[in-house]
Order: structure tokens, then C-alpha cells, then sequence
């Protein structure tokens, strides 16, 4: 995007605020001031800010998660499904903000066999849809196992004697860098999985939306993403959720006491009647796993779940009861959506 030009490291040691910043962050995530062929290459593509993903400065930590889909994107559409026009994403961060790119594949020469390649193993996937999807999903419910099975231990004082005279030759310490290194490999395995199918769902929905508007030229985009809509998520359970305790509040009667403020107030105002502990019984059973949804887009290390504030979930619960004593409908409408659909 050679019109725009991005402060380098050392330009932007001018701008109040920002001193330093390239030394928090990998060499290779910062725009070249120095590499010719690289300046070249940075100055002919056009780059965007991904403020969907990242609407705040990224801690250099949290860099960690940006690092994992970077690769993992690429990967799938480079080197497992060879995706005919397209490499992957490159990254760049200025003062902290994610700067990214598309990278087509500018050897057309090149495109055929990637075609042949992607028909193959693509073609693979979507054919066996519904059973590779049910191995995915035993592949994450057993990460999420091996993170809710990993130990994270508190360091003590002084090790144990056991260590000593059962020749254990291992800290504590150690043992807290192990738990470390699996949580961050976790989860660079959970944007691997992660990969495996989206970059696929968006080709077949790009695919159909094409053959549709070929076929049917006056079909609006509306109308063909309705022919697609009304499918049932696991992305929808917390909410649904708050739906189902929202109603039971209110058949319970204890609609009143959701109502009263902080989770701490609504929690113990529970425990004071039989209908309430019948609530509460509900409401302990929606947590696991269901609360452990993000409250942010779970690229930063200050975004948390709703488990570690339960203020969130329960305010959001408010409004339906709110809306249910209006007399309003908070289902929704997947019938009618089906039917349109």
C-alpha cells in the first residue's frame, strides 16, 4: 500500500506514548526500515488494521495467540489444503495495533497444481463432512480435558524431604514451567483444530454463494445467506442458557431476587428458600462448561469468562427476565428461520 506510510521503529520514538515499542515485540512483526527486498515487498501490499480481532494494543504476551493463527491459517491454506489463490496472512504490528495482509499466490503458473491439490484433499473433507467434524470435536473435548487435568502447583518455602531421600531430582519449580509450557502448547494446538475446518466453511459458503448468484442472477445476497441460516451452534448454548434460567425464574418465582443487583446479593438471596436452592441447583449446572464462554474476543490475557465474574452472566439473565415480564418472546424464531430458509 505504497500511499500509506506506517511509522518505523525509529520514527515513531516521536509520537508521545509509543517510545520503544518495536523492542517489546519479534523483529519479524515490525515493518523493515533497513531490508530492501523486504521494504519492497511491505510497501506493495495493502495492509489493514485488524480492529475486529484486536480493538486494543497488544500486550507483548498476548502475542503468543496472534503468533498461533498466523501460523496455523497459513499452514492450511499453504501446505495441507493448498488453497489455489491463497498463502495465508502476514502480520505486522505498529504501536502495538495488528496490522494485516492477504497474500494471493502470484505465480499463476503454479495455480492448476494447486487446484488438483486442493480438489483432492478438500474434496476429501467435504465429502466425509459429518464424520471428520465428529473427530474434531473428540479432539478438542480432549484438549480441554488435558487443560482442566493439567496441575498448576504453588511453589513452597522448601521442597519436601521426599525429594531428597526418594531421589525425586526434580523442583517444583520445574514442574511449574511444565505446567506452562502445556497450557501454551494447548492452546497453539486448539488454533491448529481450529484451521482444520473454518477456512473450508467459508470456501463452501463462497462456493455457494457463487453458484447461486450464476444460477439465479436476481437472487439478492440476503436471500441466498437466508438459505443458509438457521442452523443450531454450539456458539449459541450460553445465551441460551441464561434464556432457560431467565424462564425458570420466573416460574419459581424468584424472578424478584435476579433482579436485586450484584451477583453476590443473588447468589445468597437464593439460599434462603427451597425455590431459590432449586434456582441455584440450575444455575451451578449452566457454569460447567457453558460460563466459561469469553467476555472479549480471547486474544488478551485481561479478557475473562463469565465463571470468573458472575455479574456478567447474571446481568445479561436480567434483561430477558425483564423482557419475559414485558410479555416479549426471547426464543429464537429457528422455526420461522427454517421455514424461510
Amino acid at each position: 500500500m505504497a500511499d500509506v506510510k506506517f511509522p518505523s521503529p525509529h520514527e515513531s520514538e516521536t509520537i508521545p506514548g509509543t517510545e520503544g515499542w518495536h523492542r517489546m515485540y519479534p523483529y519479524h512483526y515490525q515493518f523493515s526500515t533497513e531490508d530492501p527486498e523486504r521494504k519492497k515487498y511491505e510497501e506493495g501490499m495493502f495492509w489493514f488494521y485488524d480492529g475486529l480481532h484486536y480493538p486494543e494494543p497488544m500486550y507483548p504476551f498476548d502475542i503468543i495467540w496472534d503468533e498461533a493463527w498466523f501460523l496455523a491459517l497459513s499452514q492450511y491454506n499453504n501446505r495441507i489444503f493448498i488453497v489455489p489463490p491463497a498463502m495465508g496472512i502476514d502480520h505486522r504490528i505498529v504501536n502495538g495495533y495488528i496490522y494485516i495482509t492477504p497474500l494471493p499466490v502470484t505465480d499463476q503458473e503454479a495455480i492448476p497444481k494447486r487446484v488438483e491439490n486442493f480438489m483432492k484433499r478438500a474434496g476429501y473433507y467435504y465429502q466425509n463432512w459429518h464424520e471428520l467434524e465428529k473427530k474434531w470435536e473428540d479432539k478438542m473435548r480432549g484438549v480441554i480435558k488435558q487443560l482442566e487435568d493439567t496441575e498448576i502447583p504453588t511453589l513452597p518455602e522448601m521442597e519436601d524431604e521426599e525429594v531428597v531421600f526418594g531421589g525425586k531430582g526434580m523442583s517444583t519449580g520445574y514442574k511449574l514451567l511444565n505446567a506452562y509450557d502445556r497450557l501454551i502448547d494447548l492452546g497453539i494446538l486448539c488454533w491448529q483444530y481450529h484451521f482444520e475446518f473454518l477456512n473450508l466453511g467459508y470456501a463452501a459458503y463462497v462456493f455457494f454463494m457463487d453458484f447461486c448468484q450464476k444460477a439465479f442472477p436476481d437472487a439478492s445476497p440476503q436471500t441466498i445467506t437466508q438459505m443458509v441460516s438457521g442452523i443450531d451452534v454450539i456458539m449459541y448454548k450460553p445465551d441460551d442458557e441464561l434464556k432457560k434460567l431467565a424462564k425458570l425464574a420466573i416460574d419459581l418465582g424468584v424472578d424478584e431476587v435476579c433482579l436485586k443487583g450484584d451477583c453476590e446479593t443473588v447468589l445468597k438471596g437464593m439460599q434462603a428458600t427451597d425455590k431459590g436452592k432449586k434456582w441455584l441447583e440450575a444455575f451451578e449446572k449452566a457454569r460447567e462448561p457453558w460460563f466459561w464462554v469469553s467476555s472479549g474476543t480471547g486474544w488478551y490475557h485481561t479478557d475473562f469468562s463469565w465463571n470468573d465474574d458472575l455479574n456478567l452472566p447474571i446481568s445479561f439473565m436480567n434483561i430477558y427476565i425483564e423482557k419475559l415480564r414485558a410479555g416479549e418472546n426471547i426464543d429464537r424464531p429457528i422455526e420461522k428461520v427454517k421455514a424461510e430458509r
